[in-house]
């Protein structure tokens, strides 16, 4: 086992692997940027090291900074979290060159699936279902062509990454060359490659991820799915396992197709396969997170597989210690990502927090980055706190999660929770009948979401 973590992130996914760490028996090295001096990570880490000033491309995306901090620290392993460089190849190269184990897949198979495109057709060849869609792209003229190929509407999408961004949908070929141009830019700024390429567009689908752990022994599982179509501008603001609309038949044989492809892969440690599901259930292939994922919590609730734990021990050569190719899925569990944003405008809140009571009871878990006193920042991600609810049942999840908001309280900013209540109680969401439009369908009937 390692002797020292270092963990090249922050908020609450760097405060959860601290937790994992703690019960391991292994010290933690917490970096943080000027911004985050005081910050609940920096607070419960064994050690902590400032690398830079707030933004992030001088802190937490400064490689050399971070291999410095480890090496300073005399840290055997480094664990990335999600975002900033959890899914940079040539950060996880660097660590290796410098000795130090990188906790996550090898650089290899991340840089093969970081680019959408490649892993689109990795995965049709290994027998997943995916899209309609083109290579990249390399002018407007072959982007025509391929759409007109595909069918419209057709959806372009960042071959370097994801999130949303260099995301565009394009309904026609009059808007076509405009949506490309627009695509490019964003997908330059923030993946460093302006390469794009087209998929079929699907108007109302579910998406629907499978959650997989591979050790070095070439054992792979899958732990179930999750489904994620509560979203805004292609973030995931609700996610719960398992899905409502997928049954237990078509979860084995799709968990089994991933699971094949993914041996033949030769994939480690934690990922997360991605899919869109079309009216008439059929999944199609998105695109595979080299990561542990933000919505993690409710894979662990319904399993009881702590996946920052496996992460750390494959790293270090364990062999997993399940049996089969998927684990027993116990009740329902719901995750609300609880952001620092008003809840019907989504305008960004910034300022001191002045009074925080978190949730709980039975069913009820919060991973949070914010305390009394503690400042949101304009400089990172909306995301303050993750509430969790488990139950026997679907049902019995949604009941928790809205007496666990309603018990809620975050001072002294907006934040998100007056719209997770609304969801809670909104009809089609507690029958389980809705898709990626929902918040737009939620605001025409009076909710205020934009």
């Amino acid at each position: 086992m390692f002797r020292k973590i270092l963990i090249a992130n922050r908020g609450e996914i760097a405060l959860r692997v601290i937790c994992a760490c703690k019960e391991l028996g292994i010290p933690t090295v917490a970096v943080y940027s000027e911004a985050d001096r005081d910050a609940l990570h920096v607070r419960f880490a064994d050690e902590a090291i400032c690398i830079g000033p707030p933004p992030s491309s001088e802190s937490y995306l400064n490689v050399a900074s971070i291999i410095s901090a480890a090496e300073i620290t005399d840290a055997d392993a480094i664990h990335p979290g999600y975002g900033f460089l959890s899914e940079n190849a040539h950060f996880a190269e660097v660590c290796e060159s410098c000795n130090i184990t990188f906790i996550g897949p090898r650089p290899e198979v991340m840089r093969l699936m970081g680019d959408k495109n490649r892993a689109r057709q990795a995965m049709a060849d290994l027998g997943l279902p995916v899209l309609p869609g083109s290579g990249v792209v390399a002018s407007e003229e072959e982007a025509l062509e391929a759409a007109q190929r595909i069918g419209y509407p057709v959806m372009i999408k960042a071959a370097a990454g994801g999130g949303g961004r260099g995301m565009r949908l394009a309904l026609s070929a009059q808007d076509l060359p405009d949506q490309v141009r627009t695509a490019r830019t964003e997908a330059m700024a923030a993946f460093g490659s302006p390469d794009v390429y087209l998929e079929k567009y699907i108007a109302a689908p579910r998406h629907i991820e499978f959650q997989v752990l591979g050790d070095q022994r070439g054992k792979v599982i899958h732990l179930g799915e999750r489904e994620c179509s509560i979203q805004r501008r292609h973030q995931k603001l609700v996610e719960e396992s398992p899905s409502p609309r997928l049954d237990a038949a078509r979860r084995c044989q799709v968990g089994h197709q991933v699971v094949e492809a993914l041996k033949q892969v030769g994939y480690t440690n934690a990922g997360t396969v991605e899919f869109l599901m079309d009216e008439q259930r059929n999944l199609y292939f998105l695109e595979m997170n080299t990561r542990i994922q933000v919505e993690h919590p409710v894979t662990e609730m319904v399993t009881g597989i702590d996946l920052v734990k496996q992460q750390i021990r494959i790293a270090a050569g364990e062999p997993l210690p399940l049996e089969g190719e998927t684990v027993e899925v116990r009740g329902h569990a719901i995750e609300c990502r609880i952001v620092a944003e008003h809840p019907e405008t989504f305008a960004p809140s910034v300022g001191k927090v002045t009074g925080v009571h978190l949730p709980g009871g039975p069913g009820i878990r919060v991973d949070p980055t914010v305390y009394a006193e503690s400042v949101v920042t304009p400089y990172y991600d909306s995301l303050i706190a993750k509430l969790i609810a488990h139950g026997q049942d679907r049902s019995e999840a949604i009941r928790r999660m809205a007496r666990a908001l309603s018990m809620f309280v975050i001072e002294g900013i907006s934040t998100s929770i007056p719209l997770h209540e609304r969801i809670m109680a909104d009809p089609d969401f507690q029958a389980g009948n809705y898709d990626t439009r929902f918040l737009a369908r939620f605001s025409r009937n009076g909710a205020g979401v934009v």
